[in-house]
């Protein structure tokens, strides 16, 4: 499971200035014509300390800055995520961010929340070139990796030293003390996976929070990651071979412990004092664009009108929402062609009877016989549409509502769903599909507890 605005998650690719160009002295002005920029919420005026801004930055600040997020990488390409990585405990703790820390600090008047938004974007960004120069600083190559292991080893230390030194050494500074290493060795020519791996065997767990390293451990990782570098460990020149993960996805899919999922505290219908679906739709994908949310709201209504009608769920019915999800004139058809995501990671095939079998697959989490717990049926639907990919777009908003739907046929709606949006999941990680069950199953017993004490 990845959380799908999470800094931790880039590769080099993905942040490598070279590849992804920005003018700072134009970003104030992209940044105010981006649609969160318009819609930068109130803060309370109550105390820091009061639970009312705790419970204001999650429900809205949080929000926001995701929406923030969505519409930054919209423009600019995924590296701009790193702009909340803040020093310490922040949005995202541990990062080189100084300009912005969480919803609770950093979001203060609109205009001040926009230039810190700004800010830290620009800081971000000067981060990544002053990386990219320290990288260049050093130009190694694997095939003559026995002649520069002590090269290798002063990039790894100064390296190690640059981090602890912008980040402060605060919580889960190490993680992107191993990103920095990692995009370093894939700068020259090490495949990112194999990069990875030796980091983290040269670290060891030795690198704590709020603890700077000791000079002997430093030392002491910078040459045990210069020691186990060997030139086989370069990407290739031969092309790896094409995976289908929707065929991994179903394979998975079969092996994973369905029955064993948290049963949600009962199988009673509940109906809260809020659609938590309907919260999120207006407070993220309202700041990103009023038209997308009026789509999903459209689409959550028909969707729950459906539920009450007992409609099944196939193919058919997910295209009709989809039509309003995307502001299409027609229901928009199934794929033909192969599909992509996580920046073309992940590969799903196509044959004749794809859309047959995932009609078949969300009949069995739709209808379901009393032999799984609905947290397992509502999470496994997801993750179905997820990795079919059956629309040229807008998969991630058919599968929460394909989850929401399989709930909604129970009697079920939740009144928070911060668990189960932007986030994303391997095909083949056969831990992924438990995983969002419980988060399922978080919601529906907070839910269940909520009206509870509310009656």
């Amino acid at each position: 499971m990845l959380r799908e605005l999470s800094p931790r998650n880039l590769s080099w690719d993905e942040v490598d200035p070279a590849r992804h160009p920005f003018d700072s002295v134009a970003a104030a002005r992209e940044v105010r014509s981006l649609g969160p920029a318009r819609h930068v919420p109130v803060r309370p005026d109550v105390p820091v300390t009061d639970p009312a801004m705790s419970a204001w930055s999650w429900d809205v600040g949080k929000l926001w800055a995701d929406a923030m997020s969505y519409a930054l990488a919209e423009r600019y390409g995924r590296w701009v995520l790193g702009w909340r990585w803040a020093h310490d405990e922040g949005d995202f703790d541990g990062g080189p961010v100084g300009n912005w820390c969480c919803p609770r600090h950093s979001m203060v008047t609109p205009e001040g929340t926009l230039e810190r938004v700004v800010a830290a974007l620009c800081e971000w960004r000067a981060w990544l070139e002053s990386l990219a120069e320290r990288f260049e600083a050093y130009p190694l190559e694997l095939a003559g990796i026995e002649d520069q292991r002590i090269l290798w080893e002063r990039a790894a230390r100064n390296l190690i030293l640059q981090v602890v030194d912008r980040t402060g050494c605060g919580s889960g500074w190490y993680a992107h003390c191993r990103q920095v290493l990692t995009w370093f060795l894939s700068r020259w020519g090490v495949a990112p996976a194999v990069a990875d791996d030796l980091v983290g065997q040269a670290i060891g767990g030795r690198f704590l929070s709020w603890i700077g390293p000791d000079t002997v451990v430093v030392d002491d990782v910078a040459e045990q990651l210069s020691r186990t570098l060997r030139p086989e460990h370069g990407a290739g020149s031969a092309e790896p071979p094409v995976r289908d993960h929707l065929e991994r996805w179903l394979a998975v899919r079969e092996t994973v412990a369905w029955q064993d999922a948290p049963d949600g505290g009962g199988g009673a219908p509940v109906t809260p004092s809020r659609d938590g679906a309907a919260e999120d739709i207006r407070a993220f994908d309202g700041a990103v664009d009023p038209a997308r949310a009026q789509g999903l709201l459209t689409a959550l209504e028909r969707l729950r009108a459906d539920a009450a009608q007992g409609a099944p769920l196939d193919v058919e019915l997910l295209s009709g929402w989809q039509q309003h999800v995307l502001g299409t004139a027609r229901p928009p058809a199934f794929r033909t062609l192969p599909a992509f995501a996580k920046g073309g990671r992940e590969r799903y095939g196509i044959s004749p009877d794809t859309r047959a079998r995932l009609d078949a697959c969300l009949a069995e989490s739709a209808e379901g016989d009393g032999s799984l717990p609905l947290t397992a049926r509502a999470a496994r639907a997801y993750l179905d549409v997820c990795f079919f990919h059956p629309f040229a777009d807008g998969n991630a908003r058919s599968a929460f509502l394909a989850l929401v739907f399989v709930l909604a046929r129970e009697g079920v709606t939740l009144d928070s769903v911060g668990l189960l949006r932007r986030i994303a999941f391997r095909a083949d990680d056969p831990k992924d599909g438990l995983t969002l069950a419980r988060y399922v199953d978080l919601h529906l017993r907070g839910t269940r507890d909520a009206s509870s004490a509310g009656s």
